[in-house]
């Protein structure tokens, strides 16, 4: 490419980055609070599209000059490796030779940018980002083995929301302030933590999902049955925290084979769209042959993008508390995320595991009372409880909160908002 319309790219994002901190109401995201960025690493930022990673990466050296470039810029369309060395050369022309802060957003845009990468950090601080878990697979993996960190960023959580609206975590609840929490967690359930929607609307948030479609999986893989995998997405963002069978996809498609719809699933996941829960057995071949559930990477996805709407208020809390529980399953090898089933379809939502043990079991419900908890969502944590030999036994509800003894166990009751604050 020209090195002159590459400067005017690179300085043209500057200005935007000046801008929106200057401009706009920015948080500390709760995943950055432990990053600290030595010299010379490499900060690998992985996640969703549009869920933050670029405002994070510029916060991280924040007071510090730094290059910067998204290669996420329809100007940029078509560059090669062989620019990066000129976009080295600019920054240095722009902030000094002795530049040590690099951010280099959406690299893996450009084909064979690993050696490139791997060569600056040797002696500087770099922070790529990516909308791909693919990002650190090949070259870079290897080049990088035990010299870089990696952090999974995700839309806001609640705690960020409550950040954002500079809604203040008092020490002790008031009424009112149950009350108001209350409010808030309904209105984040139903516009999700996508940030730029706050100030653009919630209409950015199809754009973003379309983004996601077309550059993440159609241009990244090559799709040509386009129409059809924009079918299979949003059968999987209207059926966010049921089970699915890749057999079930070929009803609604028609492409019929297995291995063509698996891949696309797992191209949907590598880009963050959807997260698989898988059946909890101790027979390794059931967990595999079993139906998965599917989770979408936000609630607020879930209400704009979907054909119909639902007013099932428990699947957009499940899905809440999934996304919250496989951050934990990103962050700690040793805790994994099933869901428990028996063959009378009597279902528990979440099974926690730790090592060998499982550690928990989790039910959500709409509930706002002890009577509004179904009966066969108790039978079934009971059921479960004896299998899984596993006492640790919560409900996840609206606005209820208790404790009740049923068959010498205990069962906890905790209003959402409480779990995802971490109130106790």
């Amino acid at each position: 490419m020209d090195k002159e319309a590459l400067r005017l790219v690179i300085v043209d994002q500057r200005r935007n980055i000046e801008e929106r901190f200057k401009n706009k109401n920015i948080i500390v995201r709760d995943s950055s609070r432990d990053v600290r960025l030595k010299s010379p690493t490499a900060l690998v930022i992985l996640g969703v599209r549009r869920c933050g990673k670029s405002t994070l990466s510029e916060q991280l050296f924040l007071g510090l000059e730094f290059g910067y470039i998204n290669f996420d810029d329809e100007r940029l369309l078509g560059a090669t490796k062989d620019d990066l060395n000129v976009v080295l050369q600019i920054f240095y022309e722009l902030y000094g030779s002795d530049l040590d802060n690099i951010i280099l957003d959406e690299i893996q845009i450009v084909s064979g940018w690993e050696p490139f990468v791997s060569r600056l950090r040797d002696t500087k601080k770099v922070i790529i980002t990516g909308s791909s878990s693919k990002l650190l697979s090949g070259e870079l993996s290897t080049r990088l083995t035990g010299r870089h960190v990696d952090l999974l960023l995700f839309p806001f959580s609640f705690h960020e929301f409550l950040a954002y609206k500079k809604w203040n975590i008092p020490k002790a609840f008031s009424t009112a302030d149950r009350a108001e929490v209350v409010r808030l967690l309904g209105e984040y359930i139903r516009s999700g933590g996508f940030p730029e929607q706050f100030t653009l609307g919630r209409q950015i948030i199809r754009s973003i999902y379309n983004d996601i479609i077309t550059k993440d999986v159609v241009i990244r893989h090559k799709i040509k049955h386009i129409d059809d995998l924009r079918q299979v997405a949003r059968f999987l963002v209207s059926n966010s925290s049921k089970e699915f069978t890749y057999s079930s996809l070929r009803g609604i498609t028609k492409v019929k084979n297995l291995i063509t719809l698996s891949n696309w699933v797992r191209y949907l996941e590598e880009a963050y769209l959807f997260f698989k829960v898988e059946r909890f057995s101790y027979k390794l071949k059931q967990t595999i042959i079993a139906p998965k559930k599917i989770y979408c990477v936000d609630s607020g996805m879930i209400e704009e993008v979907s054909p119909e709407p639902t007013e099932n208020k428990g699947r957009f809390m499940e899905n809440v508390v999934a996304v919250e529980l496989i951050k934990k399953s990103k962050n700690d090898d040793g805790f994994e995320v099933f869901y428990w089933k028996d063959h009378r379809g009597r279902e528990v939502d979440f099974v926690i595991k730790k090592g060998r043990v499982v550690s928990q079991l989790i039910q959500v419900t709409y509930a706002s009372s002890r009577e509004a908890v179904e009966g066969r969502e108790l039978d079934s944590l009971l059921l479960a409880s004896e299998e899984l030999k596993c006492n640790n036994l919560l409900i996840l509800t609206w606005d209820y909160e208790g404790g009740a003894r049923m068959e010498g166990k205990k069962i906890i009751f905790m209003p959402l908002w409480k779990w995802l604050l971490n109130v106790v």
